[in-house]
């Protein structure tokens, strides 16, 4: 028998689950993997560029219910990829985002907002 993750969470699950997330965390990744052990490179380097700025945020890992998340999140960014990062609520971007905004040194800011 094979392990399919996530089929015991239900879209209504997983919509409440990023909802209460987004709402009651300053920072929040949504990611492959958790900060400590990060499952692909884009989230690996979400976490390093976040951590540099933001000791203490919240990590959601999506692979338990991949397609429930890609739909939740979309529906608050507009965005199907993973990683995403949301800070007081309001959609920032994924990995290529942040790098962006680090590079403008804009990072810092955006991640205090």
């Amino acid at each position: 028998m094979t392990f399919q993750p996530g089929t015991d969470l239900s879209e209504e699950e997983v919509q409440a689950r990023v909802d209460e997330a987004i709402e009651s965390n300053d920072v929040v990744l949504f990611m492959k993997g958790n900060r400590l052990m990060p499952q692909c490179g884009y989230s690996q380097r979400a976490v390093n560029l976040i951590s540099q700025y933001v000791e203490e945020f919240e990590t959601v890992d999506v692979l338990p219910a991949l397609d429930g998340y890609r739909s939740a999140l979309e529906s608050h960014s507009g965005w199907e990829t993973i990683p995403q990062t949301f800070v007081d609520g309001e959609f920032v971007g994924g990995s290529d985002i942040l790098a962006e905004l680090d590079e403008r040194d804009e990072l810092d800011e955006t991640l205090q907002a």
